[in-house]
């Protein structure tokens, strides 16, 4: 969804995956978040860096989900933005150039990370799903977009102790994303309207 400053909200949607009950590897673990999460409630940082490993961008934030296909990220300073879906449309609001893009929930998912997110038992016709063995403690799941025309290489979703801790997403321009979920509260009480959007006076909607 965006390019690299920009590239925030494409990168979203990643995201969100926690689970309740105890899991012996990544694919445990996100088979159960299907059958189990329903809402779920994160702080993260997002660190993104080049070919070189060289920073691109740097941004803190919050994440909300409350299943089907509605979620919301808040991101901060330096690069302040809002991506929200409402169950049938995406709204991708940028603070800084005072714009909104708005899009159909199943125009903007596709291939892409955010299938991850508001996809279901059905994930497995976009993404090749394996699990990944990675020497740090956590649970780890490999998702290899089928859509060849995503953007993306490669997804990494690793867990411990049944929720998210890390997301490491490798674009086809080489670049590699890391989020880091922090405070990740599983089913949590969230609210309807915290998935609403209504653009700000002033500022210019594009899209659909």
């Amino acid at each position: 969804m965006i390019r690299i400053k920009r590239a925030v909200p494409y990168l979203l949607l990643p995201l969100l995956l926690a689970v309740q009950n105890a899991s012996a590897d990544g694919m445990s673990s996100v088979k159960a978040f299907y059958a189990q999460t329903k809402s779920v409630r994160a702080n993260f940082h997002q660190l993104v860096t080049d070919k070189q490993g060289r920073k691109v961008q740097e941004v803190d934030g919050e994440m909300q989900l409350l299943r089907p296909n509605k979620f919301r990220w808040d991101y901060h300073k330096p690069y302040e933005q809002q991506i929200i879906s409402d169950g049938n449309q995406v709204w991708l609001y940028d603070t800084e150039l005072a714009q909104v893009t708005v899009r159909d929930l199943n125009h903007s998912i596709g291939s892409s990370p955010a299938a991850l997110l508001a996809g279901g038992a059905a994930i497995d016709k976009t993404f090749k799903l394996t699990n990944a063995d990675r020497n740090d403690g956590l649970e780890w799941v490999s998702a290899s977009p089928r859509d060849k025309e995503s953007g993306f290489e490669q997804i990494l979703m690793g867990f411990k102790a049944n929720k998210i801790q890390e997301m490491s997403l490798i674009d086809s321009f080489g670049h590699t994303t890391k989020i880091v979920f922090t405070q990740v509260e599983v089913n949590p009480a969230l609210e309807e309207k915290r998935f609403l959007f209504q653009p700000p006076a002033g500022v210019d909607v594009v899209g659909e």
